[in-house]
């Protein structure tokens, strides 16, 4: 399906910045029933099934292609996309989910600040001004009054720096190896470590320690676990893959990266419609300007354009 209508691509990549938000309440839920790692084995499983039939579909590109270099990769930043995972999904035990949301979206201004720290790469003015809001709005967003961080808030922020790193280096991947395999397979190595770690984890696979035994036939019917993977799984990794691959066709990416600020913004709603979560006025405030670190960051450096690849959760300028 061809997208030819700029209308109709705002419209679509707005539904994934949707997904994107509201799915943080829905793997909310489902974590208070499963354990982080197996609910990510699960999902990330799905997630890489889910576009295969991409690779099918171009599968003759890829008659010559040299795998050392492709499995090193997808091993690597299948290990950063893990620990990025596991945190959030972890992180968001103990916080609340307007916070993970508005804090994940911290690794957009922490991209072009740790590709100047670890690469020297040219870091703009607008950049340092995006740091130092998005510090203020992540102390007020989360801090407050109470002077020190919630458990959640600080797994939730190594996940943040995780995703960051994660983006850097796929920048420097992309150019050398095809997308859609290396996608997929840092996808399924997600699914890998996240079930390795649920064998080696003193604690149950399928319920966590504490609770009602649950087997895996017991969360195979669970409406809201099979929400939570559906949703995560294959909209909000195969169908955001093809609308971002349709929609930048026609789409200029700072306007691709000005829909996407709004994910945080729909976790927010979501949270307070469902879970009934309020931020206050300090929170809002934060919110507010973790938004504007964001946009700041992305759309500040008029020479450089932002450059935002498939299956980023945010986007980055790399």
């Amino acid at each position: 399906m061809l997208i030819r209508s700029p209308r109709m691509a705002v419209i679509l990549l707005l539904l994934v910045s949707f997904i994107w938000g509201a799915e943080f309440v829905l793997i909310d839920l489902a974590i208070e029933l499963i354990p982080t790692h197996t609910f990510n084995s699960v999902r990330f499983l799905l997630a890489a099934l889910s576009l295969l039939p991409l690779l099918w579909l171009t599968r003759k590109q890829y008659a010559d292609m040299c795998w050392r270099p492709l499995l090193g990769a997808s091993a690597l930043l299948g290990l950063l996309l893990f620990a990025g995972f596991y945190t959030q999904t972890e992180g968001m035990r103990y916080t609340s989910v307007s916070n993970a949301g508005f804090i994940t979206g911290m690794n957009v201004p922490l991209v072009p600040l740790l590709g100047f720290l670890l690469f020297k790469t040219r870091a703009a003015i607008s950049v340092w001004i995006g740091m130092i809001i998005a510090t203020c709005g992540l102390y007020l967003l989360t801090i407050g009054d109470k002077l020190e961080f919630n458990q959640g808030d600080v797994l939730v922020l190594i996940c943040a720096f995780c995703f960051a790193i994660h983006i850097i280096l796929t920048g420097r991947f992309v150019d050398k190896l095809p997308v859609i395999p290396l996608s997929i397979l840092q996808l399924f190595a997600v699914a890998i470590y996240s079930s390795v770690s649920a064998g080696l984890s003193s604690e149950p696979a399928f319920y966590h320690a504490g609770s009602s035994p649950l087997s895996w036939q017991d969360l195979a019917v669970s409406p809201i676990i099979i929400s939570a993977v559906l949703i995560s799984g294959v909209l909000g990794t195969a169908y955001a893959y093809w609308a971002q691959s349709a929609c930048q066709q026609i789409l200029e990416s700072h306007k691709v990266a000005l829909i996407f600020a709004t994910e945080p913004v729909f976790a927010y709603l979501a949270a307070w419609f469902f879970l009934e979560e309020e931020l206050g006025s300090k929170g809002f405030i934060g919110a507010g300007l973790i938004i504007a670190a964001m946009l700041i960051a992305e759309l500040g450096d008029r020479k450089r354009k932002v450059k935002i690849a498939p299956l980023d959760q945010t986007t980055a300028i790399t």
